[in-house]
């Protein structure tokens, strides 16, 4: 069993995790991910690394409540246990050589992007990030991005919080200043990717992205976490879920995407039935 060691609110329905998992904490990696379950009757789902602590021995996961794992988990607090918490999985971002890298995270994919950003901090290479969000009220990890940037640009959607407007005005600002960029790593929603990759296409900068699909045993078994990258089939579990960004059949996995969304809701709101029933 897993303990929960820290249990962290981000922002309404976003939640930081640190728990005790020595053996992967040991080997984990930016870029990579786990799976867990929150109890031996639950489902198998995918969380991103979101920061390591070799010597104590613990791993942070962060994730966004939207569906009934996740809400099962987020009623779990400091001292419970989640039941399995396996891995690394998945192969960690490449970094190396890298020295000027703009790091693009949206929404909750800034909890993959921030591991990113340190790493390549840690490594001395020069780091602007770009993080996006809707309004204030969802912003998470500014202070954190900001440690480890030299250049922080923050937005949302209304201007509430930082500039007004999208990742890619902030990254296009970014260009057009005179920055040459080796890479840009790009982590949010599919749609927010997409756009990035093809504004950096016609910059000619290469740009990678990291593939959260529906995973089930994170091995490459079930093929359910398919994707078509330069028109061949990959795995997302064990041949990502980094890719070439202006390789990624987005419209496919956008559609894909959607075909448990239905689904999803209806286990939410079956949960929170559960819930509202035993209290």
């Amino acid at each position: 069993m897993y303990e929960i060691l820290e249990k962290q609110a981000l922002n309404p329905t976003v939640t930081r995790m640190v728990i005790s998992a020595p053996r992967v904490a040991k080997k984990a990696q930016a870029g990579q991910f786990i799976i867990l379950r929150v109890d031996d009757e639950g489902e198998r789902i995918p969380l991103t690394v979101a920061d390591y602590d070799r010597a104590n021995g613990t791993v942070t996961v962060i994730y966004q409540i939207v569906g009934a794992t996740t809400l099962r988990l987020d009623r779990l607090g400091v001292g419970d246990c989640v039941c399995d918490f396996v891995g690394p999985l998945g192969k960690p971002t490449e970094l190396d050589g890298l020295k000027k890298v703009a790091v693009i995270g949206g929404g909750v994919g800034c909890a993959i992007a921030f591991p990113v950003a340190k790493k390549l901090h840690e490594l001395g290479a020069t780091v602007h990030s770009v993080i996006g969000f809707r309004n204030r009220d969802l912003v998470i990890l500014e202070n954190e991005f900001k440690a480890v940037s030299e250049k922080l640009k923050l937005v949302t959607d209304d201007g509430s919080a930082g500039e007004k407007g999208l990742v890619t005005d902030a990254l296009k600002t970014l260009v057009e200043a005179g920055n040459v960029y080796d890479e840009v790593i790009a982590i949010g929603p599919l749609v927010m990717m997409k756009f990035v990759c093809r504004l950096t296409k016609e910059y000619g900068i290469k740009t990678v992205v990291s593939m959260n699909p529906i995973m089930i045993d994170g091995t490459g078994m079930c093929g359910g976490c398919r994707l078509t990258i330069g028109g061949k089939m990959k795995f997302a579990c064990v041949d990502g879920p980094d890719f070439d960004g202006h390789e990624v059949d987005f419209d496919e996995a956008i559609e894909r995407g959607k075909m448990y969304r239905e689904f999803e809701r209806r286990a939410y709101e079956k949960e929170c039935n559960l819930l509202k029933q035993s209290k």
